[in-house]
């Protein structure tokens, strides 16, 4: 349905410019899905102006853009470009999480960071030149997004990083799941979109679970703490179900590892003995206050639990989860490909994978028609018809 809808509008009108998919390292399985969906599409769409001069590279084989990042024995790198990219409507893609990638300094091997990660794009955005059409950056994990309001005497680091990549001329950025919305703030006058991904968390617990039954009977959508409330919410209204909410009371007079240790968490909510729980939150860091959440839930008599999460990071690595598996404590786990999976979490049967790189593959090719992606980012008739279909 939503092809269908993406397909029509397409159909008429002319791209901003000839497309070009510039996936860092970091995304280039992604960036190789979304590039396959792309010319799948464009071969089979009988456009209209196809004979216009202005569509001659329209359909292609693909629309990667050789780009790479090689670095000196010292740590240090350049962004290079083999090819031209003049009068594109460049997309570049880069997943700041991808830890897996290593490099030499002097001598010693090095993972990559955020850090790392932040800068190799902006040497790609160098490297262009201001040659191209229009520059769009889809970061999926938005870099620095925890560091995204000051508390104290602290850096502001998520907005300093946004106000950068627009002065070096990003039109748009879109990113998933943004930790909080409101640093888009920073950049009042550009482009800037968080989508989520609710639509694919509900195929995905389809998949986890063929015999779920979505309703305010079975069902109920956590929220495991005061921050992620707005998300929960989301989710409850477009199934209609209730919706429950932690909030982590900490111990404010100590700091451990940085930060106010939790005591307890404290639930809000409706009873939910015998029900079906999803817990949702954007990102799995250490994975400690979402195990926390699944026992309170535990003991309070809840049915199967489905711990969604957008970005998976499992800082502290996945033996805590096998256990608490074993353990009966959640049923299935869902994360998204927008960050760098392990393939030992791969192959954990309780792990669910929800595939975003056709999601994101719309959302190119219609801002390549210079359309209006607001359905993209509402999906409630999609999740809706979605539904209807199960449930008949």
């Amino acid at each position: 349905m939503e092809f269908q809808s993406a397909n029509e509008r397409n159909l008429e009108t002319i791209p901003v410019g000839e497309l070009g998919i510039i996936p860092l390292k970091s995304c280039e399985s992604l960036g190789k899905k979304i590039d396959a969906h792309i010319v799948q599409w464009r071969q089979e769409r009988d456009h209209e102006h196809l004979g216009s001069p202005l569509l001659q590279t329209y359909s292609r084989n693909s629309y990667l853009v050789d780009a790479s990042v090689p670095r000196f024995g010292s740590g240090e790198a350049k962004g290079i470009i083999n090819g031209s990219v003049r009068g594109d409507d460049l997309y570049i893609l880069v997943d700041v999480c991808n830890y897996n990638l290593t490099y030499s300094l002097c001598g010693y091997t090095n993972h990559m960071s955020p850090d790392d990660h932040f800068q190799d794009l902006k040497r790609i955005i160098a490297a262009v030149g201001g040659k191209a059409r229009r520059l769009n950056v889809i970061m999926p994990f938005l870099y620095e997004s925890r560091q995204h309001k000051r508390t104290g005497r602290e850096s502001l680091d998520c907005a300093l990083a946004l106000q950068e990549l627009v002065s070096m001329g990003v039109d748009n950025i879109i990113t998933f799941d943004a930790h909080d919305p409101r640093v888009q703030n920073a950049i009042p006058l550009h482009g800037f979109e968080t989508v989520q991904p609710v639509y694919q968390f509900i195929k995905g617990l389809y998949k986890a679970a063929p015999d779920i039954r979505m309703d305010a009977d079975h069902l109920m959508i956590i929220s495991p703490d005061e921050g992620a409330a707005s998300r929960a919410i989301y989710m409850a209204n477009i199934l209609g179900v209730d919706m429950g909410m932690f909030y982590k009371r900490r111990d404010y007079a100590h700091v451990v590892n940085g930060r106010n240790p939790i005591v307890a968490h404290e639930f809000l909510g409706s009873d939910v003995g015998g029900k079906d729980v999803v817990i949702l939150d954007d990102m799995i860091s250490s994975g400690d206050s979402m195990l926390d959440v699944a026992r309170e839930l535990k003991k309070r008599n809840a049915g199967r639990i489905f711990i969604c999460s957008t970005f998976g990071l499992f800082t502290n690595g996945l033996d805590k989860f096998d256990k608490a598996y074993e353990d009966g404590v959640f049923f299935a786990m869902l994360t998204t490909n927008l960050v760098y999976q392990t393939p030992e979490l791969l192959q954990k049967p309780y792990y669910t994978g929800c595939d975003m790189s056709k999601y994101i593959a719309l959302i190119i090719d219609t801002l390549n028609h210079d359309g209006s992606i607001s359905e993209l980012l509402n999906p409630t008739d999609r999740i809706n018809s979605f539904l209807e279909k199960h449930r008949n």
